[in-house]
Formats: structure tokens, sequence, C-alpha cells
């Protein structure tokens, strides 16, 4: 024996059907905001009139030459290997965290012979979006990597 389809059994295949995407939705929206660290930058109409400067000097950092691999040491410090970089160097990383919750360091490196740096700290464990600044007198080189 069958039964009639009626309006309220309609009603409940779509009550149920958007309470399943609304709690999708709610859930998804969750994860992402703890997920996410903050803004990437505090105003993007002023960050905007900036981004050819800042593509200036990208250029002017690729004319130098250098090059730079960075690796977590393993006694844990921040180690970065330099290419075609001058004795003279003053090598600094800006440290923060991909995701969860925002955590930012900077960090100064001292010579460890070879083209290599070390930091004097130890990096806490984690993944790390490194960006590595190579200063020479006045001319600056930038560049970003991430450390585990």
């Amino acid at each position: 024996m069958r039964r009639e389809f009626t309006g309220r059994d309609m009603a409940m295949v779509m009550v149920a059907g958007f309470g399943v995407v609304v709690a999708v939705n709610f859930y998804m929206a969750s994860l992402a905001i703890g997920g996410f660290g903050g803004v990437v930058v505090e105003n993007s109409y002023v960050a905007s009139q900036k981004f050819n400067g800042w593509l200036d000097e990208a250029r002017e950092g690729r004319k130098l030459g250098y090059a730079a691999q960075v690796a977590r040491a393993a006694d844990g410090r921040l180690m970065v290997t330099t290419q075609g970089v001058p004795t003279a160097a003053r090598v600094s990383a800006d440290l923060r965290r991909p995701l969860g919750r925002p955590q930012d360091m900077s960090l100064q490196l001292e010579q460890a012979g070879g083209g290599s740096y070390l930091s004097a700290e130890t990096l806490p464990a984690g993944r790390w979006i490194a960006r590595i600044t190579i200063a020479v007198g006045d001319q600056r080189w930038m560049d970003e990597a991430e450390v585990q």
C-alpha cells in the first residue's frame, strides 16, 4: 500500500534540504574564520598606491643577483644559505604564521661562514613564512620562503 505524497511531505523535504545547506555553510564559515590570522594589508587603497613602488624595488633587487635558501637548522635556529652576497651583508628575517593564530617574529641573522647565516634564537615548531632581507649599504634584496 502506498501513501500519498502531500504538501506537508514536500515542506519537510525542503526544510531538511535547506537545513543541511545552512548547517554546512555555518560549519565552513567557522573553519574559515578560525584559520584566518588577520588582514593582509591594513588599507587596500594605500597598498594599491604603493604597489608600483614595490614592483620597482623587486626589479632592483633581482638585478643584484642574490639568491637565498631558507631552512631550519638541526638545533632549531633559522638558517639562510646565500649565493652571490658580499660578506658585509646584513641579513634579517621577518616571520609570520601562514595559518591559525597570528604570530610574528623578527630575527637578525649572524654570519656562520660559507655564505650561511644563523639566527641567535630558535624558531618555534610549525610552519612559518619568512621574508628574508639582505642589505648591503643602501641596496636591499628581499624574498619570501616557507619554513617547516
